[in-house]
């Protein structure tokens, strides 16, 4: 019953959407199984550009199915957005399913997230304002609304009157925002259950059935394993479980199904928002790898911040998800430094620690202890083959390898799916090469 993890193995944005477009040509299922429109996956294909947030990533492969699991919460209008363009591209989205326990984003919730981060002033956290974290706290809360609701009118509108009731007092009273009409929401859920019905499935029945008949099925993650809520710098993280551990309770599936886990990482370190960074660049150099790699948000837009390596950092990622492979990306952006710089252990009130700090502020306090690794002037952008890696990139890469305690399988040299380097086989290929 084999299936096989990507998880983001840092901050996130490490561009896990070439890589799950990349081996979900060998996958029969490809599944979303947390997080919501707050994630930006961009894919190069021969069919294109995309930028999908809800959307799974494997769409492209013609003999995947597509599912979107539980543990997600779902802004309708994004993803009917989303569907719709790629429709429009010629892409088959017949073979994408919505699981219908998977929560809806409400406008309220996307009001209410704008509101809280307004109000919380310099100490914001960094929110995209999309809603996310209120509709994961109203699931919690045992007042969200699924996506199988959509298809009992009567409950869901007398649900929903007492649900937009509550919501109003709080947005009114609390922020002094504007209340929302309950009649102009249930005209939307009317909408939403018209063009989602098609899809709408027992996502968890799809995945099983899959795994019972021996098929490949790839979990993609979304944000990244350091925006964990428990395992994450807390509490400058999302409001899901990026973790392995989140695909168990976003899918329905148990650890007996996990064939193996790839944790994907940058050749360097970025961050979106706020919280402790230990790595983070000055703006001479931080400014030149985020220029040159072009490190802005796929969803907001927003500039990230970039730093070397934390090797520390990644440890903790691979040891939270039992990490059975490694998969670096943006190796070509390291191309022409004299020197890169890899954190190998933090200084705290003058101690040298190995581990993660658990608080952020004791993490903001953390200074890094690096090692320098001589650069290359030889260009790695592009390559298919170890063999013609410069032999500086292949020492680099190689260091990151004992500092993370896990072997690397696939590099990524460049954003298109052909620009990759397969070191050892991460999901087993029936493809004729």
């Amino acid at each position: 019953m084999p299936a096989y993890g990507v998880i983001g193995g840092q901050w996130g944005d490490e561009g896990k959407g070439k890589v799950v477009d990349y081996l979900s040509q060998d996958a029969d299922v490809v599944a979303r199984f947390s997080g919501g429109n707050n994630a930006g996956h961009t894919v190069i294909n021969e069919q294109g550009e995309f930028k999908l947030h809800l959307v799974p990533s494997g769409i492209f492969s013609p003999q995947t199915t597509c599912v979107i699991g539980n543990g997600l919460v779902l802004d309708l209008n994004v993803l009917r957005s989303e569907v719709e363009n790629l429709q429009a591209r010629g892409v088959d989205i017949s073979r994408l399913q919505v699981s219908d326990r998977a929560h809806i984003i409400m406008p309220y919730h996307i009001l209410q997230d704008q509101l809280e981060e307004k109000a919380r002033g310099e100490n914001a956290l960094g929110t995209t304002g999309r809603g996310v974290g209120p509709a994961y706290v109203d699931k919690t809360a045992r007042s969200g609304i699924r996506v199988g609701d959509l298809l009992n009118k009567e409950e869901l509108h007398t649900r929903l009157r007492q649900v937009i009731k509550e919501k109003n007092v709080l947005i009114q009273r609390m922020y002094g925002g504007e209340p929302f009409s309950a009649n102009q929401i249930l005209e939307s859920c009317s909408e939403w259950t018209e063009w989602l019905n098609p899809f709408i499935s027992a996502v968890e029945s799809t995945v099983q059935t899959a795994l019972t008949a021996g098929k490949k099925i790839l979990l993609e993650g979304a944000q990244g394993a350091l925006l964990d809520l428990d395992h994450g710098t807390y509490p400058y993280v999302t409001s899901s479980h990026p973790t392995i551990g989140g695909a168990a309770i976003g899918l329905g599936i148990g650890y007996r199904s996990l064939e193996g886990v790839a944790g994907v990482y940058k050749a360097y370190t970025t961050r979106v928002g706020s919280g402790p960074m230990p790595t983070e660049l000055d703006e001479t150099i931080g400014e030149s790898i985020r220029e040159k790699a072009w490190e802005y948000g796929t969803t907001t837009g927003r500039a990230r911040r970039v730093g070397w390596f934390d090797g520390v950092a990644a440890r903790h990622s691979a040891l939270v998800n039992e990490f059975s492979a490694v998969i670096l990306t943006r190796l070509d952006v390291l191309d022409g430094f004299d020197t890169v710089k890899v954190c190998v252990g933090y200084r705290l009130n003058g101690k040298q620690i190995n581990y993660f700090p658990s608080s952020a502020s004791a993490l903001a306090r953390c200074e890094p202890i690096y090692e320098e690794v001589p650069g290359w002037d030889q260009p790695t952008a592009g390559l298919t083959t170890w063999e013609k890696v410069p032999t500086n990139a292949r020492t680099y890469v190689e260091r990151l390898q004992e500092v993370i305690g896990c072997p690397i399988s696939i590099i990524s040299t460049g954003p298109h799916r052909h620009e990759t380097i397969q070191i050892h086989q991460f999901i087993p290929s029936t493809r004729s090469l």
